[in-house]
């Protein structure tokens, strides 16, 4: 892998994201008042963007209600903090089959597959300046769950954002994602500058060790914009690496609830050690205004 060191880095946090999570850690965030709060603290330790999920305030389980997405997000934005909006786009498409003999049907209990306007919904009615877009489908974690995005699906979320005038952050999970990512953006349904998300170390994706980091990045298109991440212990050794192989990082309680052995973090904590990392490298933080104008973004509230 060349040293390409990327001298003006901006972090993400994602701040609660869809899995089990809340049973292990106190500190992650259920309520939409919760959610926007660890929005909040993460920028004011320096993350330009957060990336939302919300969760049944009753249960903690992921959810993709807009009216739960409209309470965090006006939170929010009442907080007069800046940061660039980032909804996921990737609930309603969760397939549990029913077991190894009979997997039809598919079981209640997991699945959630809603169709392209649906599991668009909260983004038409918020207008974030970006939101995300799984390239693809895979095994995800244990059992009988498979992530469920058909290049039909694909298109179709896709050319809907495209019409709302919100950038797509292109979640890539494997090789095979980022080639579904260019087939998008040849057939015109993904617009420049091309936004992308390498998610590294998941189950049973990209592993996160460093040639297959090496073969993502050399295969990403020139002019395209990148963060890469990894989860667990990983995640805060993954800030420097994305650095150094020319992208972004991301930090945040969706793919890591750890500070250091045996200390909860607060996404605030996450953030505030990332930038440290960055900084301690020689790179430059970059703000939410400065990130609007690489992505060419349209913030579209004060």
């Amino acid at each position: 892998m060349g040293l390409e060191v990327n001298r003006e880095v901006f972090v993400t946090c994602a701040v609660t994201g869809a899995g089990d999570s809340t049973g292990r850690s106190d500190k992650v965030p259920v309520t939409p008042e919760a959610i926007a709060a660890a929005a909040i603290e993460a920028a004011e330790a320096g993350a330009a963007i957060a990336h939302l999920h919300v969760r049944d305030p009753a249960t903690g389980k992921p959810a993709r209600d807009p009216a739960l997405y409209r309470a965090a997000v006006d939170e929010i934005r009442k907080a007069g903090v800046d940061v660039v909006l980032n909804l996921t786009a990737g609930m309603g498409g969760d397939l549990t089959l029913g077991s190894v003999e009979h997997p039809l049907p598919p079981a209640e209990d997991g699945t959630d597959m809603a169709g392209a306007t649906e599991r668009l919904a909260h983004v038409a009615e918020l207008l974030p300046e970006i939101c995300t877009l799984d390239c693809g489908s895979m095994n995800f974690g244990g059992g009988n769950y498979v992530m469920t995005n058909t290049p039909e699906m694909l298109e179709a979320m896709a050319r809907q954002i495209q019409t709302l005038g919100v950038r797509p952050e292109i979640e890539v999970f494997d090789t095979g994602h980022l080639r579904l990512a260019e087939w998008l953006h040849e057939i015109g349904a993904i617009d420049d500058p091309v936004l992308v998300q390498l998610c590294m170390g998941i189950p049973w994706g990209a592993p996160d060790d460093l040639a297959t980091l090496a073969a993502m990045t050399s295969n990403l298109p020139e002019g395209w914009t990148f963060s890469a991440f990894s989860i667990a212990r990983n995640q805060l050794p993954y800030v420097a690496l994305a650095a150094l192989a020319g992208g972004n990082a991301r930090v945040g309680l969706e793919d890591n609830i750890w500070l250091e052995k045996g200390v909860l973090a607060t996404n605030g904590q996450l953030v505030e050690r990332a930038v440290a990392i960055l900084r301690n490298m020689g790179c430059r933080i970059l703000g939410p205004a400065e990130v609007r104008e690489r992505l060419r973004l349209e913030k579209r509230w004060a």
